[in-house]
């Protein structure tokens, strides 16, 4: 078995440990966060370590790593704290579960986490760092970018571009054969019939709540 850590000690933290433990082939030995967020030394039963510690007792040679963040300022926390990881040299481990309906050769990146009845159709990409909750529809042809948030139950048309840093909220709908630009937040329940803008935020029929700054945006979330 592969032995991992996981950065978090959240509720994220948590679920990624229990699904790793019962459905996948991959131990793990440790918690890590940043100093700052170290309140106690222990987490699932398992040593919790100072990120800027962790590679003296945990050496990324023989560990990867997992990042369980959510959503934060549309993704970014998580994001960065990827490119921590890998700056420490640690692989970035994903996790699919195996209560999926996928089809062979399906092409996901590093620190993705897929969990339990999605239907996932052929010629997906899922890049690095995106996050899958349950029981969403990820149609033919759908390209997802790095660092982004699929709540539960969303349904993703077809032939589908979804950018960088997206957050989509539960059971949001999204038409086929359109893009959804990077840092959109799409909220609960939304339906998205056309292509979206940066840093928009979309309620029900794809009408924009505001074109709004980076800042503002990361602050509704």
């Amino acid at each position: 078995m592969k032995k991992i850590i996981i950065f978090g000690i959240g509720d994220f933290a948590q679920l990624a440990h229990y699904y790793f433990t019962h459905d996948s082939d991959y131990e793990v030995c440790a918690f890590t966060v940043n100093k700052p967020y170290l309140k106690h030394n222990r987490f699932c039963n398992l040593p919790v370590i100072p990120f800027d510690e962790i590679e003296t007792l945990y050496p990324a040679s023989h560990y990867g790593m997992f990042v369980a963040i959510g959503y934060t300022q549309l993704n970014r926390v998580r994001a960065n704290q990827v490119i921590a990881a890998r700056a420490k040299s640690y692989e970035l481990v994903s996790y699919v579960a195996s209560a999926n309906k996928t089809w062979p050769n399906l092409e996901y990146g590093q620190n993705c986490f897929i969990m339990e009845n999605n239907i996932i159709q052929p010629y997906v990409h899922i890049q690095d760092n995106v996050i899958i909750w349950s029981g969403s529809l990820i149609s033919h042809g759908v390209e997802i970018h790095r660092n982004t948030f699929i709540a539960a139950h969303v349904v993703i048309g077809g032939n589908t571009q979804i950018g960088e840093n997206v957050f989509i909220g539960m059971n949001a709908t999204i038409k086929d054969k359109i893009s959804i630009a990077s840092h959109s937040l799409i909220g609960a329940g939304a339906l998205i019939l056309k292509d979206t803008q940066e840093f928009g935020a979309y309620v029900t029929h794809a009408t924009p709540l505001s074109s709004i700054s980076a800042e503002r945006l990361q602050s509704l979330l």
